[in-house]
């Protein structure tokens, strides 16, 4: 799920070369372990040669490690354009850049989202030789973004902005006016850098259909600054450490019991069902719970059973004081070996919903968290950056290097077509109104078939190991089976497939 600059091809190549000599020579290894060499009885020499590749493995693992360390640990600052005209939306907050307040209250919504990337040198990975994800643990750190933006919403106050967001004082954007619908040109707003005061943003245009336009008034709440409190807090539940429920530590040993280990690329959907059972083990996420969509399906009856607390009430009470808040995450696939581009605006209007908590997916062989766009560009945050490992044990450790200030876009083109997508519902009612929007947003689909529907039933079981409801009642929805059908291709080459 990495991909590599043309510069580094011809040494990536060679790594590539010899992890295929390696993978083919692997097996070979296991079957004389299992089942002994057709020539004569092993002696203790040949004991001895058996026990080489585990030697080799780790001799393997530390160079990889090193090679990523150094390939990962280091970035060109390149500067993101961004146009004048046209909103930008950031997970249902729109943006009109044309004056330096409203660039400002851009920039501070982007620095405060949670940024999770790879690490290194930090303790061992349990049955691995691994003290870094560098190179393969890309799709995890995209999953935990998702998730911390879920808790984010969650635990903090509406629309948090985080208060030390302009001390990253780099400034990695410009603006510009387009000349051209093609090509835009112009000169850049200056001093991003600096804090203004707030004056009205411009009027979005109409048909932008921008959800939330942002009005703060201010720089900093006080709400803001007595949250700081539980946003450190909720940073050390995603810690690379092992007791920490959302680091890799914790990923990697849940992930084993789908068959994946540390050093394994994840894909999308793999990623969901290891952030659902990692939420359902620990005990500081008592009052949320997260559902994954069945075969492209959000059966309501199966997250009304997840959620509410009160089983004595019938489906039709309004009632939402004993509802445990929901994460909702879908597994999709967006077209065959690229994007349909009949799903693009769909995409859109689901990253404009208030409810929508992001996207993990990416470009082919390299996972990125999708939280906005502009015009025919998706916004995201990068974990392909190695950092230092931060001790977040320690009383006031840094949170700098888990917020990032440089913006980035790629064309919606190459989005590579597997992907999961998040939602939050704080309530029974905030999940009715999810219904809804998200139906309407899933209707604008250029498809005769959504991206993923709502049906009123509950599902059933298909021997999904990562089911998310226990139900085992008749569907009360059945699909066409052409449709069925198109399910099954989806789900049989959700991963990305490292080349």
């Amino acid at each position: 799920m990495n991909s590599v600059s043309p510069s580094a091809a011809q040494y990536m190549g060679v790594v590539m070369q010899d992890e295929q000599v390696e993978s083919r020579r692997q097996p070979s290894l296991e079957r004389q372990g299992s089942f002994g060499f057709r020539g004569p009885q092993a002696s203790d020499a040949s004991r001895d040669t058996a026990r080489e590749p585990d030697e080799m493995d780790k001799v393997k693992a530390k160079l990889m490690s090193a090679w990523n360390n150094v390939k990962y640990g280091w970035t060109i600052k390149t500067k993101t354009s961004f146009n004048k005209i046209s909103p930008v939306t950031i997970l249902g907050h729109s943006y009109l850049l044309n004056n330096e307040d409203e660039v400002e209250r851009f920039r501070r919504d982007f620095v405060s989202r949670i940024w999770l990337t790879y690490r290194r040198e930090f303790p061992l990975l349990e049955g691995s030789t691994w003290t870094t994800d560098c190179g393969w643990g890309c799709m995890l750190r995209s999953g935990q973004m998702l998730l911390a933006q879920g808790f984010v919403v969650h635990l903090m106050p509406r629309d948090w902005i985080w208060p030390d967001a302009l001390q990253l004082t780099d400034v990695d954007f410009e603006v510009f006016r387009p000349r051209s619908p093609v090509r835009a040109g112009g000169v850049p707003i200056p001093s991003f850098g600096s804090l203004r005061g707030s004056s009205s943003p411009e009027k979005i245009p109409a048909g932008s259909q921008a959800p939330r336009c942002c009005q703060r008034k201010r720089p900093e709440s006080a709400k803001d600054r007595q949250a700081e409190p539980i946003h450190s807090k909720l940073i050390t539940w995603f810690g690379d450490q092992p007791p920490a429920p959302f680091g890799v530590h914790q990923l990697v040993e849940i992930g084993k019991s789908s068959g994946k280990k540390a050093g394994d690329w994840y894909g999308p959907s793999i990623v969901a069902h290891i952030l659902r059972k990692a939420v359902a083990k620990t005990p500081v996420a008592q009052s949320l719970a997260v559902y994954v969509a069945q075969d492209c399906t959000i059966y309501k009856e199966d997250v009304v059973h997840l959620c509410d607390l009160s089983p004595s009430q019938s489906p039709a009470d309004p009632s939402d004081q004993a509802w445990k808040s929901v994460i909702i995450l879908v597994p999709v696939r967006l077209g065959g070996e690229a994007l349909n581009p009949s799903y693009i605006e769909c995409v859109k209007n689901i990253l404009k919903l208030d409810c929508c908590i992001g996207i993990i997916g990416g470009k082919p062989k390299h996972s990125l968290y999708f939280i906005g766009f502009q015009d025919e560009q998706l916004l995201y945050l990068d974990p392909h950056f190695c950092q230092p490992v931060v001790d977040v044990t320690q009383a006031d450790f840094s949170l700098e290097s888990f917020h990032c200030s440089s913006p980035k876009k790629m064309p919606f083109s190459r989005m590579d077509p597997s992907c999961t997508i998040g939602f939050y519902a704080k309530n029974k009612k905030d999940f009715e109104s999810l219904c809804a929007a998200v139906g309407m947003a899933l209707s604008s689909s250029k498809e005769k078939y959504p991206i993923f529907t709502f049906v009123e039933g509950p599902g059933q079981d298909y021997g999904l190991e990562g089911d998310s409801s226990n139900h085992s009642g008749p569907s009360a929805h059945i699909l066409p089976p052409d449709t069925l059908s198109r399910s099954n291709n989806r789900r049989s080459s959700e991963e990305f497939v490292f080349l």
